[in-house]
Formats: structure tokens, C-alpha cells, sequence
């Protein structure tokens, strides 16, 4: 019997800033088990003055009031631990629902950050008002714009050797990947460095484009809904996603074009998993069917996602098997 479990952003439950394997799991599921988490954004100076007609969350004041920070600036629920959950295995997490949280988001640019450091060297902070029941946001010019929620920073814990992680940078374990193909709908794929899996959520973001490349997307807090599903028949090196449409591959690294070479050689195995191509016919067939797209620019790490079309991919009788 699976059974669906609520996680609050409490302070006792959030761990703000750093991604770290000993950090104890605050809640604990079996395999096949939902469980809706509660996140939070921001830090103090990101929050509206008062009478902007915004709503701070009772508990995003009460996290930051307890001041327990890493290096990073995101706050993250959990851990989760998944059962049986052992290093080598892969976690399927399906993201079933995202919902906003509160009436208001915010965008950051900052001097020396970014992806054009040197044309932007003044601090900016936007407020941005959000509509749930038309699921818009309205700029600060005025431009009405429709939302596509999803979490920017979502995985498992990094193996222990790794010690403590600032929350910026994504990684083989995932974290800040700010992928926007990997909101509701999406299932994605993590490998288990440790016990348990030790699952967080947060960076919620209520839209970005490719690249996020001022510093910032919309950030603001969300509530997502996971299903968790252990695979003990995977095996991977970095995550992997899907949508019904597509198959997604990402890589990460300081140089954007190792990133690309690490999204494409997954793209590539992936492939060949679910196919049977040589190596030399899936790098053949990603130049002509799949694409390269930059995740984001400004997280250290680089981010690449490669995705194809699963109608794109060959059928057995395109092989010869029918």
C-alpha cells in the first residue's frame, strides 16, 4: 500500500543553503509513496515592503528568523529518505503537481554576476505580483505574462565524501539544475550516491527562459507533489528526465562546452539503451534529430540540456525486428 505524505517548510525541516549527505532525513517513505513539499524562497532582502499587497508565509519568516544557513542561497525541504534506497540505484522521481504558494515572485541582478557582468553593475531588485487563478505574472512595465512553475533546484544527497555543498551549483547528484522542461509532467531520474536516497526540493521558480540569464528567474515559493519510485534495474552517472513527448539528457561543468559533451555522450548511451544503435548511429542520429539547448549561464557550473523527440527515436521495424 502506497500513501501520500505532507511536508511543511518548517525550520526544523529546511535546510537552507548547502547539499550535504549527513544532513538527517526529516521524513522517511517507501517506494511507490507521494509526498507534497512545502518550499520557500528568498532571503530577507528579497522580501516586499510591507503594504506592497503581498503575503509573506508565516513559515518563510520563521526559517529565516532561525538563521541556519550553508553557502548557498536556497532553501530546501527535506531530506526524504526512500527505503532500501542504496548507492548504484536510481530514484525516479515524478513531479505529479506544482502549485504557487504565494501571491508575488522576485527577480535579482547583481553587479559582477550574471551572464553580462560587465554590461549590468548595479544591484536590481523586481517584485513581481502572481495570479494562481489565471496562472500569469505582471512585470513591473506592465506586461502580463503567462507561468510555467517548476523547481530549479531538486535531487538527492551527493555522496558523503563530498562533504558540504553550497546549493549554486548543480551537479552529478542534481541540485540547482534550473531546468525548465522538468515541471509538472516530468519524471526525472536520479542516481543514489547514499542511504536513503535523502531527497530536497526548493528554488521554485514560476517561469524562465533558457539560460536564466540575468542571475535570477522568477523565483517564489512553491508546493510540489513527487511520487518516488526506487529502481534497483538502473544504473546512472548523471539524471536523466522525460516527458511524454521527449527524452532529456543534461550535463554540467565550469566550461560550457564540456557541459554540451556531457549531455550529449548521455544522450547517446540513452539511446543506445532504448534502441540497440552503435554508438556512431546515435551520434549520428542526435545531429540530425536532437537538440542542444543551454540550461542556464550563471550557476558556476554551466548547465546543457539534450533532448529528442521519442517519435524521432527508431521503432523495431526501422530496425528490422518487424
Amino acid at each position: 500500500m502506497t500513501h501520500h505524505h505532507h511536508l511543511k517548510a518548517t525550520p526544523d525541516n529546511v535546510h537552507w543553503g548547502y547539499w550535504d549527505a549527513s544532513i538527517a532525513p526529516v521524513l522517511k517513505i517507501n517506494s511507490g509513496d507521494r509526498v507534497t513539499v512545502e518550499t520557500l524562497s528568498g532571503d530577507v532582502p528579497h522580501l516586499p515592503k510591507t503594504g506592497a499587497g503581498f503575503v509573506i508565509l508565516p513559515d518563510h519568516r520563521a526559517v529565516l528568523d532561525a538563521g541556519r544557513r550553508g553557502p548557498g542561497p536556497h532553501h530546501l525541504t527535506g531530506p526524504i529518505e526512500i527505503a532500501g534506497a542504496e548507492p548504484g540505484d536510481v530514484l525516479e522521481v515524478r513531479v505529479l503537481d506544482i502549485k504557487l504558494r504565494q501571491n508575488w515572485g522576485w527577480n535579482l541582478q547583481l553587479p559582477c554576476m550574471g551572464t553580462l557582468p560587465e554590461d549590468f553593475q548595479e544591484a536590481r531588485l523586481f517584485h513581481i505580483g502572481l495570479d494562481e487563478a489565471t496562472n500569469t505574472g505582471k512585470l513591473p512595465w506592465g506586461q502580463v505574462i503567462p507561468l510555467g512553475p517548476f523547481f530549479g533546484a531538486f535531487g538527492v544527497a551527493p555522496p558523503t565524501s563530498w562533504g558540504r555543498l553550497s546549493s549554486k551549483e548543480p551537479r552529478a547528484f542534481g541540485g540547482n539544475m534550473d531546468n525548465k522542461e522538468l515541471g509538472a509532467g516530468a519524471i526525472v531520474y536520479f542516481p543514489v550516491f547514499t542511504k536513503g536516497a535523502l531527497f530536497s526540493a526548493g528554488d521554485g521558480h514560476a517561469l524562465q527562459g533558457d539560460g536564466e540569464v540575468c542571475l535570477t528567474a522568477i523565483e517564489t515559493a512553491l508546493t510540489g507533489t513527487f511520487q518516488f519510485i526506487l529502481r534497483k534495474n538502473m544504473s546512472l552517472q548523471s539524471p536523466r528526465a522525460e516527458r511524454e513527448d521527449v527524452w532529456i539528457t543534461m550535463g554540467f561543468d565550469e566550461d560550457l562546452d564540456d557541459a554540451v559533451k556531457h549531455a550529449l555522450r548521455d544522450m547517446i548511451r540513452l539511446i543506445g539503451e532504448l534502441t540497440g544503435l552503435s554508438a556512431s548511429q546515435a551520434y549520428t542520429l542526435c545531429s540530425l534529430a536532437a537538440d542542444l539547448r543551454v540550461t542556464q549561464m550563471v550557476d558556476g557550473n554551466k548547465g546543457i540540456h539534450c533532448v529528442i523527440r521519442k517519435d524521432r527515436l527508431p521503432s523495431a521495424r526501422d530496425l528490422g525486428q518487424g
